[in-house]
């Protein structure tokens, strides 16, 4: 009878292979397609134009479902755009703060929604921590310059 150990001995433990080396070269080959992809591409060629306008058709009559679905597809939700924003050069605590201000006014006035200004915010905000974690480095560096002096 063999025990537990006996069967284990032979097992690999930790990376099997070494690195950089994968256990399968040749891989996937380039190009190769998804076995659903394939299968859900066939029956749409085969249905694809009674299904959209089978759709359509719901739309027009008011099926908020299919118009939602068509829509989502013609036009989809806008991820985001780009923002031109004028706030000169940001080198220092008060150029970040002109900033912010400048991108509230733009959110009062309606030329940016708050969502668009939340990144530019969070943005400006890491910059701000760049610039105090370089001024706070600059002035240890000074004050360890002076200590060393003095000895």
């Amino acid at each position: 009878m063999t025990g537990a150990a006996d069967n284990a001995a032979g097992k690999q433990r930790g990376r099997p292979f070494a690195r950089g080396q994968s256990g399968n070269p040749a891989g996937k080959p380039r190009g190769a397609r998804n076995k659903v992809t394939v299968a859900v591409e066939s029956l749409m060629g085969e249905y694809g134009p009674q299904v959209t306008a089978r759709v359509i058709k719901r739309a027009c009559e008011g099926h908020m479902t299919a118009a939602r679905l068509i829509l989502d597809r013609v036009a989809p939700v806008r991820r985001g755009r780009a923002v031109h924003l004028k706030i000169g050069g940001i080198g220092d605590a008060a150029s970040v703060m002109n900033a912010h201000a400048a991108l509230l006014t733009e959110v009062a006035a309606g030329r940016l929604t708050p969502e668009e200004a939340e990144p530019i915010s969070a943005m400006l905000g890491a910059h701000l921590k760049a610039i105090e974690t370089t001024d706070i480095d600059r002035r240890l560096r000074d004050l360890e310059s002076r200590a060393a002096a003095q000895k």
